[in-house]
């Protein structure tokens, strides 16, 4: 087990070889990026095992005894499991596959998903982000036309990173207006962060609500006055 966590020296972790690749390249790695161009195949399931010995180290200078506690023995590893396969695979995998299809029936009034369970974690403490999200769109001929579940599925992808709340919206109208092409688009979260419930001022009422506003929607204030109201934020 030793062996498996902590590999020789000699050894470039494979962090660093990821890493190394996207500096080369001229890219950023914020902690919302998404960085799989840069993973080679069978280099997660490494990278796994790196953040597990790791984790290990910072059980250790807590003073955490993961040797004999059955509570924390396996604690590293459902903890770097957890980060690279469940809270923050939107960093490491490719997006999902959406079909786009033609808007045929030449649909121009507005529609709306939501609300959207999502979830994400706050980048400045690791804590939860949990909350609804509420797209609008109004197509023209032109656009693209996506299933509902793929609403969902993109908003999960873009979620499963360490996010502030307002950055995590404005990438998800981005990603929507390049797949969908609408001649306009609007994003809504409202959201509970436990940076504030759990740690600091302990406030369990306080929530965030942000909205984006691209094309029609920010141009006509009529049309975001209709999409608002039909909201269901109270429930």
């Amino acid at each position: 087990m030793t062996d498996r966590i902590n590999p020789p020296a000699d050894d470039q972790p494979v962090s660093a070889r990821i890493r190394a690749r996207i500096v080369k390249a001229k890219r950023r790695f914020n902690a919302n990026d998404n960085i799989a161009a840069f993973i080679e195949p069978g280099e997660l399931e490494a990278l796994q095992i790196e953040v597990e010995g790791k984790m290990k180290a910072v059980l250790e200078s807590l003073v955490i005894n993961t040797e004999t506690d059955h509570n924390t023995h396996d604690t590293a590893k459902r903890v770097a499991k957890m980060y690279l396969q469940e809270v923050f695979h939107g960093r490491y995998i490719p997006p999902p596959s959406v079909t786009e299809f033609p808007n045929a029936a030449m649909l121009n009034e507005l529609m709306i998903v939501g609300p959207i369970t999502v979830r994400s974690a706050c980048s400045h403490h690791l804590c939860p982000i949990m909350g609804r999200l509420w797209i609008g769109v109004m197509p023209n001929q032109d656009s693209n036309i996506i299933g509902l579940s793929k609403y969902t599925r993109l908003a999960e992808w873009i979620m499963s990173r360490p996010q502030i709340q307002e950055e995590a919206i404005t990438q998800m109208a981005d990603l929507l207006g390049d797949k969908l092409r609408p001649d306009g688009l609007a994003v809504v979260m409202e959201a509970d962060h436990f940076c504030m419930h759990w740690r600091g001022v302990r406030d369990n009422a306080t929530k965030m609500i942000n909205s984006v506003m691209r094309g029609v929607f920010l141009k006509d204030p009529t049309l975001r006055r209709e999409f608002l109201s039909l909201l269901n934020l109270k429930a």
